[in-house]
C-alpha cells in the first residue's frame, strides 16, 4: 500500500470540498510532515487549482489578441525549495487541468456555458513534469473532454437516448486528450 499526502491548500471545488483561497506548501514544514505521516509521495500546493475555473479574471492578464485569459505562473521557487528539502521525493501536483479550450470551445459551441474557464499553461505543467513531480492530475481536462463529445453529439443526433451511442465518442476524446499530453510531455 502506498499513500499519498497533501500538504497546502488548493483552492477551487472537489466534490463537497471548497477552498476560496490557495496557501503554498511551506517548504520548511515538509520534512516534518513526511516523517510523520509515512506517506510515499507529496501532494504541494505550487498555484495549482481544482476546477475549470482555476483563477479569477482578476488574477490575470487577458491576451489582447484573442480575449483569453493567462493564468499567473505556478510558484516553481517553493517546488524547487521542496525539492531541496526532500531529494528524490515523489511530489504530486492535484488540480493541474489545463483547460484544454479547444474543448471548452466545443461545450460553448453547443449550449455549454463556460466563460472564462482557463487552466494551468501545458508549457508549465511539461517544466513541473522534468522535476521531482511524478504525478499531474488532471481530472478537469478528462471531464472536459467528455463534456465536449457529449454535447456535440446530442447536438448533431438529438434522437438519440443509449448511452452506448454518445459515450463511446465521449470516450474517445477523452483518449485522443491523454494521447495527445503523453506525446507532448
Amino acid at each position: 500500500m502506498t499513500v499519498e499526502a497533501e500538504l497546502g491548500v488548493l483552492a477551487g471545488v472537489e466534490d463537497e470540498v471548497q477552498a476560496e483561497e490557495s496557501h503554498y506548501t511551506k517548504p520548511e514544514e515538509v520534512i516534518d510532515f513526511a516523517t510523520r505521516t509515512g506517506c510515499d509521495s507529496l501532494a504541494i500546493s505550487i498555484g495549482t487549482s481544482h476546477g475549470a475555473y482555476k483563477f479569477k479574471p482578476e488574477q490575470c492578464t487577458r491576451d489582447p489578441k484573442t480575449g483569453k485569459l493567462i493564468p499567473p505562473p505556478l510558484a516553481f521557487d517553493v517546488l524547487h525549495a521542496i525539492e531541496e528539502k526532500l531529494p528524490g521525493f515523489p511530489i504530486v501536483l492535484h488540480g493541474s487541468s489545463s483547460v484544454p479550450q479547444d474543448e471548452v470551445d466545443t461545450i460553448n459551441a453547443h449550449g455549454g456555458k463556460l466563460p472564462d474557464a482557463v487552466g494551468i499553461p501545458e508549457e508549465q505543467l511539461r517544466e513541473a513534469s522534468k522535476s521531482a513531480v511524478c504525478k499531474i492530475n488532471i481530472d478537469s481536462d478528462s471531464r472536459l473532454a467528455m463534456t465536449a463529445a457529449i454535447r456535440k453529439y446530442f447536438d448533431e443526433h438529438p434522437e438519440h437516448f443509449d448511452p452506448r451511442q454518445y459515450l463511446k465518442p465521449a470516450r474517445e476524446n477523452m483518449q485522443k486528450m491523454y494521447a495527445v499530453r503523453d506525446r507532448s510531455r
